[in-house]
Parts: structure tokens; sequence; C-alpha cells
């Protein structure tokens, strides 16, 4: 059973930053499921969808480089404008559900004891290591597929480990998402949430920012690619 989610996580961020690779190399380049429209990664989908943390765990050019597209204070993220952030699980899940369903929400390891396979989620070993600094994990389901939702107590170490990971994800100022599916990437890319990417040949299209992060070689970006 741990080796089938294993597998599921695996393949759910080679499809997440396969799709941000593509685009990245494309005139239109650029924390899944369906939803109402909308996350590190993140568990392997249906045929069709593209899971990850968040396509909201790249630089390329203008990424890497830290350059921005847009004026004004810059948050401790090193992005401008303030990233949205939750005091808690509670209030996290209910931001994330005024884009995308974020419904029966439950502490990782509960969700974990009863769903395999396609309908694993994001992060089973990693907020358990100490070196993600994910200070609590919980899942919750929108129409079809699970939804990571970490809240973070050192964002700082939780990006070098998504760096190391090479793996994208949904930023808020303390938390991060793990979508699955293109709908709920697309839901979410309006929520005000940043897309984290650490992939050298991410950029986005013109018209949207691409921040420097907090670690070096990664960027934020408020482009979601799907």
């Amino acid at each position: 059973m741990r080796s089938t989610r294993a597998l599921a996580v695996g393949a759910a961020l080679a499809a997440l930053m396969a799709s941000a690779g593509c685009d990245g190399k494309t005139d239109s380049a650029g924390p899944d499921g369906d939803g109402k429209s909308p996350t590190a990664t993140a568990s392997s989908p249906p045929s069709g969808d593209k899971a990850s943390p968040g396509r909201p765990g790249s630089s390329g050019s203008g990424g890497n480089s830290g350059s921005s597209s847009s004026s004004g204070s810059t948050t401790e993220q090193g992005f401008s404008g303030a990233l949205p952030e939750a005091s808690d699980m509670d209030t996290l899940a209910r931001q994330i559900d005024l884009f995308t369903s974020c419904k029966e929400v439950k502490p990782g390891t509960e969700y974990d004891a009863s769903h395999d396979g396609t309908d694993a989620a994001w992060g089973t070993q990693e907020a358990a290591d100490p070196s993600w600094g994910i200070k609590e994990r919980a899942v919750c389901k929108d129409f079809r597929h699970p939804i990571a939702l970490l809240l973070i107590s050192d964002m700082r170490k939780f990006q070098t480990a998504a760096k190391k990971a090479n793996a994208p994800f949904a930023i808020g100022k303390n938390y991060a998402v793990v979508p699955v599916g293109d709908d709920q990437i697309e839901a979410l890319s309006p929520s005000g949430l940043a897309f984290l990417t650490c992939a050298p040949d991410f950029s986005p299209p013109s018209g949207h920012r691409t921040e420097k992060a907090l670690v070096d070689g990664c960027v934020l970006s408020d482009y979601f690619p799907t």
C-alpha cells in the first residue's frame, strides 16, 4: 500500500513538472481535480489530469534572475503585494474553498489511512520530515481529487526542500497547497497564491509577474501553468 502511494505521488509530481517545463519552452509558457473552477507538490490523477503541488513546486529567462515586472512593496516571500495567510487549518481550507471545492477536511494521517493509489494525497512522508518545515498537513476533497493543505512553520526551509525535490507548489505567506488536476489549478490561479517553482526553463507569458523566491534558483509567479 505504501509502495502504491509512493508511485502515485511520484507520478503526480512528474506530471506537474512536465507541464511547467513544456510551457516554459513555448511562447505561452507560464502547492487539480474538478472543482468550482484553482497548489508543491503534489498523487497520481486519472488519465488526462496533471497533478502536482500546486503548479501553484522556475525561473528560466527572467525567473532565476529575480527580475520583476511590477513595483511596490514586497513581502518576505519576495513577491509584490500581500500573499494570503491562514492562522489555522480551518481558515486555510475555507480560503481554498472560495475558489475550488475543498470539502471533508481531514488530518493528513487520517486521510492517508483510508486512501491510496490514485486517491493518495501529497506529503505523507514530507510532513514527517523536519527539513520541509511543515507545521501541519491536512487533506480536503473536491468532487474527484484530493488537495493537500500544508501550514508552513519555516517558509525558507520549505522552499529549500522544494528546490531539492524539484517540486512546484501553490503558496501563500505561511502555507502551501498541492492540487491535483488542471481544473483545480486553473481555479486557484486568481486566488492570490503564488506559483513556486525552481525549474530553470520556466518562463511565463508576457503580462505575468515572475519574482525571486526566498531561495536562490527558485521564483514565484502569478502564472499557473496547466
